[in-house]
């Protein structure tokens, strides 16, 4: 059941989140200050809403979340999952979710985190179909290429499935486990071998103008004497300087914007809690008798 005092929070974040959406779809990053003020306006709601009700677990939960958020985030930046805006939004999200205990901190939190990934997951594969439709010349090329090269790779899993099939008449193998033997190695190395293609296709060349902090490299890049390495962090600002003043072209990874994601995941969280309100389900009733 969502309890009223989370209400003003939901509405935050659902704004903050659309806006966010809106700017990483059109420039592939979110502003500083967007992240910061969610986590900001989230802690400060908290901490007036428990200093008048004399609710301090309010904001004790809320501060927990947000560092267990921060731990999350950091760990799938480093993993390179995350940009540096993605980690700071998730942060600020760990500040909104309705933790009411202990044991809410830890199995809401980590249900998000589940769910987030699971829409990451169907949310990547129709983007990836978006990018295949706009670079089909590079993406065909990438894919044959890698089919190519591991076509031999093939031949194992087909070669079991057949063992498994045959022995199947002997100690009667279920079909479902011939089935998935014999088609679980090959769909994944098919999907591997997609998802390399698709890697390529998010690569561009940028001219130096149109470079932003935390912009991934695809090498190292030797410019004016120096060398700036490929690093997780991605470019900084310094680096841009050097580079625009250099007037250098650089190729970049062009990252999926992913805040829409976030959006989506809070929107199926707060659904689902809405459903499982017994106000909600009344109404519902009302609405069909």
């Amino acid at each position: 059941m969502i309890e009223e005092r989370y209400y003003f929070l939901f509405g935050l974040a659902l704004a903050w989140l659309i806006f966010a959406s809106v700017q990483d779809l059109r420039k592939r990053e979110v502003a500083n200050w967007l992240n910061f003020s969610l986590l900001v306006f989230a802690l400060a709601y908290r901490g007036i809403y428990a200093s008048l009700s004399d609710e301090w677990m309010f904001l004790v939960y809320g501060l927990a979340g947000a560092a267990m958020f921060f731990l999350f985030g950091n760990l799938f930046y480093y993993a390179k999952l995350f940009g540096g805006g993605d980690a700071k939004l998730l942060t600020a999200l760990g500040a909104i979710l309705p933790f009411s205990s202990w044991g809410d901190l830890a199995a809401l939190g980590i249900g998000f985190v589940v769910l987030f990934f699971l829409v990451g997951a169907v949310y990547g594969l129709c983007y990836s179909f978006y990018l295949v439709f706009r670079n089909k010349a590079r993406f065909k090329k990438e894919f044959r290429k890698n089919l190519g090269l591991r076509w031999k790779m093939f031949a194992v899993p087909l070669i079991l499935g057949i063992a498994l099939w045959i022995a199947g008449f002997f100690v009667y193998v279920g079909w479902g486990l011939i089935v998935f033997a014999i088609l679980f190695p090959a769909l994944s190395l098919l999907l591997y071998i997609y998802m390399r293609a698709i890697d390529v296709c998010m690569i561009k060349l940028a001219e130096p103008k149109n470079l932003t902090e935390g912009d991934w490299t695809v090498s190292d890049i030797h410019v004016a004497g120096r060398v700036i390495k490929k690093s997780v962090h991605g470019l900084s600002w310094n680096e841009i300087k050097l580079l625009r003043k250099a007037k250098k072209k650089v190729l970049i990874k062009d990252g999926i914007p992913f805040v829409p994601v976030f959006l989506l995941s809070f929107l199926a969280m707060v659904s689902f809690y809405a459903i499982l309100s017994p106000d909600f389900r009344a109404l519902v009733m009302v609405l069909l008798s």
